[in-house]
């Protein structure tokens, strides 16, 4: 099994928005869905992984989380 930073995708209520990759980075993402989908046994939709991967990427950012904690004690 390959040691990848997301796991299942939980569902949940999304809120659309509408963005635009780069297409370097939609081939990228296509093809982590398929590595995930093949650790999962279930297949993923490519853009499902964008909102885990933007929440993953915010929660282990040290210096986001510094300014988050400053602006929570104002």
């Amino acid at each position: 099994m390959t040691k990848l930073k997301l796991s299942a995708i939980p569902d949940d209520r999304p809120v659309k928005i509408t963005v635009e990759l780069p297409a370097t980075v939609h081939r990228d993402l296509v093809a982590y869905a398929e590595v995930l989908g093949r650790d999962t046994g279930q297949p993923a939709d490519p853009a499902k992984l964008i909102a885990p991967m933007v929440s993953r990427f915010m929660a282990t950012d040290r210096a986001f989380a510094r300014v988050r904690r400053g602006l929570k004690k104002s």
